[in-house]
């Protein structure tokens, strides 16, 4: 699989890293979901014509659509009929994507793909620096796109190409377009992995914290929230806080929804979710590290479940502590460390059991293992 510190337009970088990077999203796309592909293919066809409209000081109006970008250079004679035929291929292929409730084959998206070497090899051989060279036309690999879904690779491109439109229109202004490559640079490491692309923003007051895709619908736990936990509790019966996305883009009045609460209610859970977002990107990343791997999880630390350690009883014999969690755990038939919740602080919700007793165990456990 081509990882996207290697893929095919890396080589656009020193040209733009935005038109690099929307090209990124589309290989990525290919795969996963042709339909997406075509659709915003049509974005990076029209980004290449705008830069030539620019350079060649032709004028240029935000409402123009594809075919009349197209069309306003074919006249004047800046594009050659392979240029021509590729664009337009693009522009109809984009269409009925955008349009059509069909399915997509691969095998379009390849034609486009195909399409977009053509007109960038043209665009650089025009208009690049005379040292950068366009390598061999390839077919992206049929696992790149694994790992991504559809709706991230929507939030992906839109990201992209709302980066384009800046920097055209920076260009446009005579702004330095170091300052949208400056955008474009602090893009977090983290959403070049699956799952890690910022899919909404949370604010509270002058603070702010992103959510990546991965958590969109995480369920949120209260007892992950150790000041927040009886808040939770409250909201999730009032249907505003059980998973992610149920939470408000602004947690300011939260505690208005339940009674007996206050704003510092709402400033705490906000403080807590940051750190819950931490812990969870950590534990995604040793996750996506060590695939196939069972873990056991207690706030930011974990355990690695070895075939060993799985078939260890809990039982008063193997581990000091709560006899009574294990009696209870026993007779909901989970009598091994195997079987155990991935979250183990979902123990403490058992009678007489509480934080203590769990990270009692998780030490233990980590213990067995040598850690």
């Amino acid at each position: 699989m081509r990882n996207n510190n290697t893929y095919f337009y890396k080589f656009l970088e020193p040209i733009s890293k935005e038109l690099a990077y929307l090209a990124r999203e589309l290989e990525n796309s290919i795969y996963s979901s042709p339909r997406t592909m075509l659709t915003h293919a049509r974005t990076f066809a029209e980004a290449i014509l705008q830069q030539v409209m620019l350079i060649e000081k032709v004028t240029d109006t935000p409402y123009m659509t594809l075919k009349e970008r197209i069309d306003l250079l074919s006249d004047k004679e800046f594009l050659n009929k392979e240029m021509i035929d590729a664009l337009h291929f693009i522009r109809m292929s984009g269409n009925k994507a955008a349009h059509d409730t069909r399915k997509f084959r691969y095998s379009e998206a390849l034609l486009s793909w195909e399409a977009i070497y053509t007109i960038v090899q043209w665009y650089v051989e025009v208009y690049g620096p005379v040292e950068l060279a366009v390598p061999e036309y390839q077919d992206p690999v049929p696992n790149s796109g694994n790992g991504f879904e559809i709706a991230e690779l929507e939030a992906r491109l839109k990201n992209m190409e709302n980066l384009i439109k800046a920097s055209l229109n920076q260009q446009e202004e005579g702004t330095a377009k170091e300052e949208v490559a400056a955008t474009v640079e602090e893009t977090p490491q983290e959403a070049e992995l699956p799952g890690f692309t910022t899919i909404r923003t949370i604010t509270y007051k002058e603070k702010s914290l992103e959510v990546p895709y991965f958590l969109r619908d995480a369920f949120l736990l209260p007892q992950r929230f150790e000041k927040s936990e009886r808040f939770l509790v409250k909201l999730g019966a009032e249907q505003q806080a059980r998973i992610m996305s149920e939470l408000p883009c602004d947690l300011e009045d939260l505690h208005k929804h339940v009674k007996r609460y206050n704003e510092k209610n709402d400033e705490n859970l906000f403080e807590e979710l940051k750190i819950y977002i931490k812990e969870e990107i950590a534990r995604r990343k040793t996750m996506l590290d060590r695939p196939g791997e069972l873990f056991l999880f207690y706030k930011e630390d974990y355990v690695i479940v070895t075939e060993e350690l799985a078939k260890v009883p809990l039982t008063t014999d193997e581990f000091t502590g709560s006899p009574s969690l294990f009696r209870q755990l026993n007779q909901d038939q989970i009598e091994t460390v195997g079987q155990l919740p991935r979250e183990l602080v979902i123990l403490a919700k058992y009678e007489n059991v509480g934080t203590g007793t769990v990270e009692k165990l998780f030490e233990q456990l980590r213990e067995r293992q040598g850690v």
